[in-house]
């Protein structure tokens, strides 16, 4: 997957944009032209106001001008006042043409340096492709709107190399999955007909490990598409919303696994209080499913279960804890991401390390969280809170609700 974030096409010829910093420096000058403008006004009317004609003369009274000669006092006035008046509109009119012209190059110098971190960002964004999400831009200017645009695009860009590089290794990991029981299908196959002496009894074998090896693709599968169809209902309104109850679904998938629990002759202790949601019960039940099927398939012979689900302040609680391998509390955090199975090797453990990943993503369609705590001793303790079915009505979890870390056990 690339992103490429490139310049748009332009069409043949020059176009003048309208570019922020076009805008800054017209609307500078237009309000330093304008400020101009109207303080050459002011001086124009002030001078004809100062030096209005006749005022203080006696009417008939002349004036001896250095030429020697004489001329009517009002007149030889009303002539200086239009020559004032007159030298004063053209001195102030040069003087804001040249103002004008000074303060636009000024502005549009200091508009760019001021964008010049959005050009950076600009590059940046061009740069960037798969290979490239390491780049940043880091400003080091003033603590300004720039600076906060800076961060936060520096912030998406972790949060892409994050996505990049977890898809990356989900990736990996399902190819991994489902190559594994591919190749054991195939290896039996070319083995048991390379052999001329084979039987029925070995053609029998050789189906069962390809049956096995089937179910573990299949159940693979199903997992990565309950996987996809919970994540694709994060962020958005459930597909469907109905009445459920949480103890009811936990009662059904500890009905299912009585058998493997009887086998291990675990010690199971439930207190099943009605915690009604509103969901899709067909992922609840699997949200169930996959804590109850990992609380049994890591624990141990003679170990205890304990299943607890309650109303408290408005969220349904579903509580799943057993003992089991050791945890260390290091661990719990991350450990829902797909394929993690809380330090067992990927081929020498049952289950596909999506157990948790699909409890996760149907938290978040249903706008709840989750959250695990590895006990002293050994075994793990899961916790969900789901919004009531008497509460505000089912939204999928927004950006604001955090997806609770844990560890994964499937």
């Amino acid at each position: 997957m690339t992103v490429y974030l490139g310049r748009a096409k332009r069409a043949p010829g020059f176009t003048l944009r309208p570019t922020l910093r076009l805008r800054l420096t017209l609307l500078n000058g237009i309000l330093l032209v304008g400020a101009g403008a109207i303080l050459v006004l002011l001086a124009w009317l002030l001078v004809g106001d100062v030096m209005h004609p006749g005022v203080g003369l006696q009417e008939g009274s002349t004036v001896m001008l250095t030429d020697g000669t004489t001329a009517e006092a009002a007149r030889w006035q009303e002539t200086l006042v239009q020559q004032a008046s007159r030298e004063v509109l053209v001195k102030g009119l040069v003087a804001l043409v040249a103002i004008g012209i000074i303060g636009i190059a000024g502005a549009y110098a200091v508009a760019g340096r001021a964008l010049r971190p959005l050009h950076n960002v600009t590059q940046t964004a061009r740069r960037l492709g798969e290979e490239t999400l390491d780049q940043r831009i880091r400003y080091s200017g003033a603590d300004d709107e720039v600076a906060e645009l800076a961060r936060t695009f520096d912030a998406m860009l972790d949060r892409l190399a994050g996505a990049f590089e977890s898809q990356k290794r989900f990736v990996a990991n399902a190819s991994h999955e489902l190559r594994t029981p591919l190749a054991v299908m195939r290896t039996e196959i070319d083995v048991t007909l390379s052999d001329d002496e084979a039987d029925v009894a070995e053609y029998r074998r050789m189906a069962k490990v390809v049956r096995n090896a089937s179910e573990r693709a299949n159940g693979l599968v199903d997992a990565l598409l309950v996987l996809a169809r919970s994540e694709a209902q994060s962020g958005r309104r459930l597909v469907r919303k109905v009445p459920a109850d949480l103890s009811m679904s936990a009662t059904t998938a500890l009905s299912a696994v009585k058998a493997e629990a009887e086998r291990l002759k675990l010690d199971v202790t439930t207190d099943l209080q009605p915690a009604p949601v509103v969901g899709d019960p067909s992922l609840l039940d699997r949200l169930a499913g996959n804590l109850i099927e990992n609380a049994i398939r890591y624990n141990h012979l003679l170990g205890r279960l304990w299943l607890r689900t309650e109303t408290i302040n408005g969220q349904a609680r579903l509580v799943v804890g057993n003992t089991g391998y050791e945890v260390e509390p290091g661990d719990v955090p991350g450990l829902f991401e797909p394929f993690r199975r809380g330090g067992w090797e990927r081929t020498g453990s049952r289950g596909s390390g999506l157990g948790l990943s699909i409890v996760r993503a149907v938290c978040d369609a249903h706008g709840g969280t989750v959250s695990a705590v590895a006990q002293d001793g050994g075994g793990l303790e899961v916790t969900v809170s789901l919004p009531t079915a008497d509460a505000t009505p089912v939204v999928a979890a927004s950006a604001s609700v955090p997806r609770a870390k844990g560890l994964e056990i499937a």
